[in-house]
């Protein structure tokens, strides 16, 4: 399948106010993000599932896809376009079968190209690493060297995602590396203005991806 994973991909912080979930990651769709993950740890399996079902209609008003990260059968229920897993949040293999061939999956991979190549070898379409930079998110996590996605993209034929303590000031170092996809939690949500946030990770992408016209 052709693999919709590049450029912003924003991921929800933990609000458990659904009303105000919404309303930033409206602004987040609206400021050009191009893909959306559900992930909320600290919310109620009911909680979570009325999240999800919201942000999957906001997220086909905008055609945007919306990954559920952990849950499995949250994706299942929500018709999400997609799921997201971590090294100990369910067996990829699995989770490809129960998906089927139609449906995102997305794997988390750190610091290691081994995991990404068991990854892959089990249903994985894309591909993340990371924490890059220091996180407020994740502060304990390993931080990979930049030129891990230049290998990975090499190795792979798979979008590869950056996440961790990334910003609009230290994205374009892994934009020039090669990545096609920064994962952002704080520096968009919480944000004075998310959608312009939203504006200006996404133009970083536009240089390398839109061809200019050839000088008469």
């Amino acid at each position: 399948m052709n693999t919709p994973i590049a450029g912003l991909y924003a991921i929800t912080p933990d609000i458990a106010d659904t009303p105000e979930l919404l309303l930033r990651t409206r602004a987040a769709l609206s400021g050009g993000a191009r893909v959306l993950q559900y992930r909320n740890k600290t919310a109620s399996p009911a909680l979570r599932h009325e999240q999800a079902l919201a942000l999957q209609g906001l997220c086909m008003e905008f055609t945007v896809p919306l990954i559920i990260n952990d849950h499995l059968e949250l994706a299942l229920a929500v018709d999400a376009a997609g799921l997201h897993l971590g090294a100990d949040d369910g067996d990829i293999a699995a989770a490809r079968a129960r998906l089927g061939p139609g449906k995102l999956l997305g794997a988390s991979c750190y610091d290691r190209i081994d995991l990404a190549q068991s990854a892959v070898t089990a249903g994985a379409d894309h591909i993340a690493f990371g924490s890059f930079f220091a996180s407020s998110v994740k502060p304990g996590a390993v931080r990979p060297p930049v030129d891990l996605i230049s290998r990975a993209k090499k190795h792979f034929r798979r979008p590869v995602v950056a996440i961790g303590g990334i910003t609009p000031h230290n994205a374009p170092l892994l934009i020039a590396a090669g990545v096609d996809a920064v994962a952002v939690i704080s520096a968009l949500f919480t944000a004075p203005d998310v959608a312009a946030a939203a504006r200006e990770f996404q133009t970083l992408f536009e240089p390398r991806h839109e061809k200019k016209p050839k000088a008469l």
